[in-house]
């Protein structure tokens, strides 16, 4: 195996023998895999559709859900990953059979690959992963490519759940994934990495009109952080349409529903504060999981990506279940049928399962996404130019493991009392529980939300930027400090380098997937630099530096 798709890759270079994550090198060799055929598909696609062959969407939406297992923390079951490649495979299959002569037979080896061999997979799949791209800087811009495509697959999907999608994502999706098999040069592989910016902010628009079109704009929201006295069932993930369905499955059986990690901003949704028996938030990011759901006592529901391997002492794997792309052996899996997907095996199982364990108590405050954000606009506007506010410094992206990340909560602390912090993703953990007041009422801490709610923050940026009659989004008194551990914030981050902002910071470390060349070519033109310690980089940022 190798591995360094994520911000834990072992001496930040790549994993070689398991993954940081937890994956073992038989996983990590089906995913390249998987992956190898995904693009196969989008050869094929690409062909077809220059030869005038209709190819269905649902070939993009299968690639797009391949792309999302492969990421971080989704995926642990070979058994499983087996089961997409034999998929892949017949999909490319029925493609070629659809197209007929017209694509003629020079294709890409990924398009022509065909193997029932289960045992073979392994040995193919060293041939065909990232070392298979022998030019460090080739291999950089379509490795970055690639796992910015992850991201933006993961919101296309979970856009397209709630029935809403965009067929310019799709296009890009046949597009980008083909041309890394092609020979291109620097600056069209730059082109289309940048581009990936800009179809990623289309498609977190989408999820967004997705979201609030089923659930409602978020809204000001006080979450509840203590327990009940009911047995409980634990959502975690980010798939709010399983939130509404195991809301309403749950619904007058006696059995509370409490949110986990990334599902948190579930409670800011005007349409799921009607339910009585969502009791509020559990825990915290997604690393704490193995001590927070082993002390939770009732079943969890992982709908996405954020899966940790469980320890030796952990005994929650029969109480464990996944959703969607998530897999994890032992843990039994939720499929969708007949457009619904059954939880009443979760209902049955924490009815004969103890309250959850108290972990702390009181309320932490939440919601503040664009449309409630822009409901404050006069407020806020006016805060700025008494004075009271005198920086917005965006904290956004991902909690980890490292230790180096107590950076976050100490720029949090050290940051003066009149700057506010704007937030996105379980970032907020290292630092939404610190009492850090408020400025004339509005709070210090701003949670628009999930990781894909970054797109809050780039609306309420630009919303601002034409409220000052600005010219340049950079001359908004607003500093960047983000974290970053897996691929959606991989896709975050270029949505806005494509919406033009610069001087982003980036830790705990920089990715080990950016060759120095590459490197180069973002500092040169986006002036991304790597966070520094507490004290220097709030001194720069409240300089505007």
């Amino acid at each position: 195996m190798f591995c360094f798709q994520c911000q834990e890759a072992a001496k930040n270079e790549g994993c070689t023998i398991k993954g940081m994550c937890g994956k073992e090198n038989s996983t990590a060799n089906l995913q390249d895999l998987l992956i190898f055929n995904l693009k196969g598909i989008a050869v094929i696609a690409q062909k077809s559709k220059a030869a005038g062959v209709k190819v269905p969407n649902s070939a993009a939406a299968f690639m797009g859900q391949g792309l999302f297992t492969t990421i971080t923390n989704a995926n642990f079951n070979d058994e499983n990953l087996i089961d997409w490649i034999n998929r892949a495979q017949a999909l490319k299959k029925q493609l070629t059979t659809a197209a007929g002569n017209k694509i003629g037979t020079d294709l890409h080896e990924s398009a022509t690959w065909y193997s029932n061999d289960v045992a073979s997979f392994g040995a193919k799949a060293e041939t065909v992963g990232v070392l298979a791209t022998g030019n460090e800087d080739v291999r950089s811009l379509r490795e970055l490519l690639i796992l910015g495509l992850k991201g933006m697959a993961a919101y296309a999907e979970h856009a397209a759940v709630l029935g809403v999608e965009k067929q310019e994502i799709w296009d890009f999706m046949y597009e980008s994934l083909a041309s890394t098999t092609q020979d291109l040069s620097v600056d069209e592989m730059v082109a289309m990495v940048l581009k990936c910016g800009g179809v990623t902010v289309t498609t977190m628009a989408a999820l967004d009109e997705a979201n609030t079109k089923a659930f409602g704009h978020p809204e000001l929201t006080e979450v509840n952080i203590g327990v009940g006295t009911k047995p409980g069932i634990l959502i975690s993930g980010h798939d709010l349409k399983d939130m509404e369905l195991l809301l309403k499955q749950t619904q007058g059986t006696g059995v509370d529903v409490y949110t986990h990690g990334e599902m948190l901003p579930a409670n800011y949704y005007p349409a799921f504060k009607k339910y009585d028996h969502l009791k509020g938030n559990y825990g915290g990011s997604w690393w704490h999981q193995n001590e927070e759901f082993e002390s939770f006592n009732g079943p969890i529901l992982m709908t996405t990506n954020c899966v940790v391997p469980m320890k030796k002492n952990n005994t929650y794997l029969d109480k464990l279940y996944t959703s969607g792309v998530a897999s994890y052996p032992g843990a039994a899996h939720i499929s969708q049928e007949n457009g619904t997907k059954d939880f009443s095996a979760l209902v049955a199982q924490a009815k004969k399962c103890a309250p959850p364990t108290g972990l702390e108590t009181g309320k932490i405050v939440g919601g503040f996404a664009h449309n409630q954000v822009l409901a404050l606009a006069d407020k806020v506007v006016d805060a700025v130019k008494s004075g009271a506010i005198k920086r917005f410094v965006v904290m956004a992206g991902c909690d980890g493991r490292q230790k180096g990340r107590d950076y976050f909560t100490q720029v949090a602390e050290k940051l003066p009392q009149d700057a506010v912090i704007l937030t996105a993703g379980c970032a907020k953990y290292r630092y939404n529980k610190l009492n850090l007041g408020d400025i004339g009422g509005i709070p210090r801490v701003l949670d628009a939300g999930q990781c894909n709610d970054c797109y809050s923050l780039a609306v309420i940026a630009l919303k601002l930027k034409e409220v000052f009659g600005l010219d340049d989004i950079n001359d908004l008194p607003i500093s960047f400090d983000i974290g970053w551990y897996e691929q959606k914030a991989c896709a975050v981050l270029l949505a806005l380098l494509h919406l033009g902002i610069k001087g982003i910071r980036l830790g705990p470390s920089l990715p080990a997937f950016v060759s120095p060349a590459v490197l180069n070519v973002l500092v040169e033109n986006f002036d991304i630099k790597p966070i520094t310690d507490p004290d220097s980089d709030v001194e720069a940022m409240m300089q505007g530096k």
